[in-house]
């Protein structure tokens, strides 16, 4: 099982509205967000669960493991790394 398999909720959040067209969603990740959560109200509690659960099963190899959920772009060009990039998104995601 892939953890696209894994964490349906995460891939559909990274790999549609912070794939390769991430920019149609919002310019900044807190618009991405709010439009992943005006889309998809009945997915984002998903998401939150399986971020948190995905945190907690990678704690030592975070940025390795979120490999699989890059679709276009990349938190480091943004200023962040992935344990920040996914506070902000559940930050969010938790509004």
């Amino acid at each position: 099982m892939t953890p696209s398999d894994r964490y349906p909720a995460m891939n559909h959040l990274f790999g549609t509205y912070f794939g390769q067209d991430f920019d149609l969603f919002g310019e900044t990740v807190p618009e991405i967000v709010a439009c992943y959560r005006k889309h998809s109200p009945h997915s984002y509690a998903d998401a939150i669960r399986e971020i948190e659960s995905f945190r907690k099963q990678h704690p030592d190899d975070l940025e390795a493991a979120f490999n699989p959920f890059r679709r276009g772009f990349r938190p480091e060009g943004w200023g962040y790394t992935i344990a920040s990039f996914l506070d902000e998104v559940q930050r969010g995601l938790n509004e």
